[in-house]
């Protein structure tokens, strides 16, 4: 789908302030190419995670980001490619933190001017992120209840697992699947359902 015009996206930013669930899809729908965008530069990097769990993780950015995104304060488009490339950015940090092989100055992507960012850069940001990471800590919090209450015994295993849900620590889909005894394609498809599933429950 083509991007909103500037026009659009004010008519549907204020529908959505207004309470009108309908306006909040139209604007994650059409703002899906930017998450595709943002993901293009961490395709390249040396990670264990597959394009979909990165455009997964991006779309929970965009969406946190047409959240708290305030109207006074510049374009949607500008604040959600920060808030998509924080949530990458963590991801990230964690992949390299758990791998115990990366010193903290290892490159780990490039930022929107084609600068390498290390877990240093990453780890500098944090004081700059917790307003984003008190708004996560929020929306877990609702998470939890919608989880138990949308989804299947398997979905929400698997939704748990992967996102570090519920106090527990974030595994790849690789890792779900040797637990659960599936295989890793049927564990993405799972997800990807299941995340199908909250999206409609929470807007």
């Amino acid at each position: 789908m083509e991007p909103l015009s500037k026009e659009e996206e004010e008519y549907y930013l204020k529908r959505f302030k207004d309470g009108d669930k309908k306006a909040k899809e139209v604007l994650i729908e059409r703002n899906l190419r930017l998450v595709a965008h943002v993901v293009k530069k961490y395709v390249s990097t040396d990670m264990d995670r597959s394009l979909e769990d990165m455009i997964s993780v991006g779309t929970i950015g965009l969406i946190k980001a047409i959240t708290s995104f305030n109207m006074e304060k510049g374009k949607l488009s500008t604040y959600a490619a920060k808030c998509i490339d924080n949530e990458l950015l963590m991801m990230l940090r964690y992949d390299k933190k758990k791998s115990k092989e990366v010193s903290l100055y290892e490159p780990i992507g490039t930022d929107h001017e084609g600068n390498e960012i290390s877990l240093f850069d990453v780890i500098e940001s944090d004081e700059n992120c917790i307003e984003s990471q008190c708004e996560l800590q929020e929306d877990l919090g609702r998470l939890s209840y919608v989880i138990k209450k949308e989804l299947t015994h398997r979905e929400y295993e698997i939704i748990k697992m992967r996102y570090g849900l519920m106090g527990g620590e974030e595994v790849t889909q690789r890792e779900v699947a040797k637990i659960m005894g599936i295989s890793r394609s049927y564990v993405s498809r799972i997800e990807k359902r299941a995340l199908e599933k909250l999206r409609k429950a929470i807007e």
